[in-house]
Formats: C-alpha cells, sequence, structure tokens
C-alpha cells in the first residue's frame, strides 16, 4: 500500500510539474513543418526560405519549426504533398491547376481534391537565355541545338514539353536535350556544354545575372502563333514582358509568357498551422517583400486570389476574414 501511495503521488507530481512547464512555453507540443522549394539558386527556394525565417521568429509565440529544403520543383512539391511527404510547397500556377484537375501530368493519378491554395507569389516568365555566338534570336532557332529542358519535376520541363507539344516538337529536334538542374545550367551555358537554357522563374534572378554577366548570353523571346493560340486556351497563362536594361547585355524587354508562383498545401495540414504560416508573412509583409526583388511589387489583394485553382485553405481563410480582406 505504501508503495502504491508513493507511486500515485509521484506520477501527480510528475504531471503537475509537467504541466506548469508547458503552460510557460506552449500550449501544444511543438509542430514541425516543411516547405517544399525548388533548386538553391531559384526563387522559389528564396520563398520558402523567407516563409521559415518569418514563421521560426516566431516560434516561442505558437510552437512551429519550419524548414525549406532544396526540391525538384513545382510538380516534385505537388507530388510530395499528395503523398504526405510536405506539409505546404510552392508551385507554378499551371501545375497548381493540373494537379487539382488531374489533368496533364496528374492525368494518371487523378484529381487531387485535398490540395489547398494558400496564397500567389511572384509573376514567372517562361525565360530562353541564349550564348551570344549560338545564333538563336528566336525560340524557333532552338531546333538542332543543344538545349537544357530542365530537371524531370521542374515546373519548366514541364513548360517546356507543353510548348514542345504545341509545336509539334520531340526530344529529336534537338542536338542535345540535356538535364540539368537549374542551379546547374547557367554553368553549363558558360562552359559551352549547352547552347541555351529553359527557366520559369521570377527576376531578376542571380542564375540568369551569372549568364549574362560571366558569358554575355542573351534573352530570346518566346513568341508566335503557337504561343498566342496557348495563352489563349488556358486561364493560367499570360503574356510577360521582362524589362530591358535588368540583365547585363540586354537593353530591350524581352516579350514571352508565363504563370505565377504559388503557395500550396492540402487539407492534411493542421488550420491553425497553416493560420500561423500565413499570420507570418502578412504581419511582417513589409520584412517579407524585401527579401528578394521578385517580391517587391507584391499586393496582398492580388495574392489571395490571382493564379490560385484549388480552393483556399480554411487555415489561410480565418487570416484573410480577419485582416477584412474577404
Amino acid at each position: 500500500m505504501k508503495l502504491k501511495k508513493l507511486l500515485t503521488n509521484t506520477v501527480v507530481a510528475a504531471g503537475i510539474a509537467i504541466g506548469i512547464q508547458s503552460g510557460a512555453a506552449f500550449a501544444a507540443p511543438p509542430s514541425y513543418v516543411t516547405i517544399g522549394t525548388g533548386g538553391q539558386t531559384g526563387v522559389y527556394y528564396v520563398v520558402g526560405q523567407s516563409i521559415c525565417r518569418l514563421v521560426n521568429r516566431g516560434n516561442k509565440d505558437h510552437g512551429i519549426k519550419c524548414t525549406a529544403p532544396s526540391t525538384g520543383g513545382s510538380i516534385a512539391n505537388l507530388n510530395a504533398i499528395r503523398a504526405g511527404n510536405q506539409d505546404m510547397g510552392v508551385a507554378q500556377s499551371d501545375w497548381q491547376y493540373h494537379a487539382y484537375h488531374g489533368t496533364s501530368k496528374f492525368a494518371d493519378q487523378g484529381p487531387n481534391t485535398e490540395l489547398r491554395a494558400v496564397f500567389s507569389v511572384h509573376p514567372e516568365p517562361f525565360t530562353v537565355i541564349a550564348r551570344a555566338d549560338s545564333g538563336i534570336k528566336s525560340f524557333d532557332d532552338l531546333k538542332g541545338k543543344r538545349v537544357n529542358i530542365g530537371n524531370p519535376g521542374s515546373g519548366q520541363r514541364g513548360t517546356m514539353e507543353v510548348v514542345m507539344e504545341r509545336k509539334g516538337w520531340t526530344m529529336d529536334d534537338f542536338k542535345l536535350a540535356s538535364e540539368l538542374k537549374a542551379s546547374e545550367q547557367s554553368q553549363a551555358l558558360c562552359d559551352n556544354k549547352v547552347d541555351a537554357i529553359i527557366y520559369a522563374v521570377g527576376h531578376p534572378n542571380g542564375s540568369i545575372k551569372e549568364a549574362t554577366t560571366s558569358c554575355d548570353a542573351v534573352l530570346v523571346p518566346v513568341t508566335g502563333p503557337e504561343i498566342t493560340k496557348l495563352i489563349d486556351d488556358n486561364a493560367f497563362y499570360a503574356e510577360a514582358i521582362i524589362p530591358g536594361g535588368m540583365y547585363n547585355g540586354n537593353d530591350a524587354d524581352t516579350t514571352t509568357f508565363g504563370v505565377g508562383a504559388t503557395f500550396v498545401s492540402s487539407t492534411k495540414a493542421d488550420p491553425e498551422v497553416i493560420y500561423q504560416v500565413v499570420k507570418a508573412v502578412f504581419d511582417n509583409f513589409d520584412r517579407f517583400k524585401r527579401l528578394h526583388p521578385a517580391f517587391a511589387n507584391l499586393d496582398p489583394a492580388k495574392m489571395i486570389k490571382n493564379g490560385l485553382s484549388a480552393p483556399l485553405h480554411e487555415g489561410a481563410v480565418r487570416y484573410y476574414k480577419e485582416r477584412g480582406w474577404m
């Protein structure tokens, strides 16, 4: 009996101690969240890192710890979120659409009705960069050249394949179709291993700055009847202009088309966690906009609706309603 009483008192005392300790810190254990990004030289990586930086600043208040590792990009992130291997991720607006509706590269998987939008970020022009000595002046000039079409799973690879399909091209139309990651392609261009590289990215971009500064690379317009029809047929595409003077030696505007970067999650994600992530970004919005030049002109009113095909996550909706934005 004495032993039983002693154990009981010990358990009760321990429980009180734990309760006091946890009450002083958090009401619940820490939540660990992972944000899928892209290559380390791209803006997706900066998006994820920036969001995590703001979330982790408030860790003592909400108990959430955030990491944003480099990943394969849009399609890889959407697949990982569907599989439950990532909580959130950055994805092109077109691939968000296809993942939610089960079209294009997601046709075999079917619609992901659990996919949820959180907010959109920056515009992403489909960008072609060529060596100055390659003779490439237009997108059609890529035929017969050495072109990095992007790594499988990346948004630019997927978009490149969409454009190729519209053009009636196959991989055989290139002298070489390499599959380098975004972080590797500028060096390959300057080392004369490829004639041109493809990037769907926010501007200005460090990798493109490297190519235009180190080896006088040039931006190539992406226009023509097939591109016009592609834009007309898909609401998530729009004509895009890369301003002249942004990159060394590229003084004129470059016309192309583009998508938008979006931040997504799923119904599996805790609404409170999503609420706190969104709150961390928009309560510190001026700080967020300073973390990359591509964020400078972001507007919350547009971020909560533009380029979002999947329904908004309920945690995000809660915050937007609190701010009077919905």
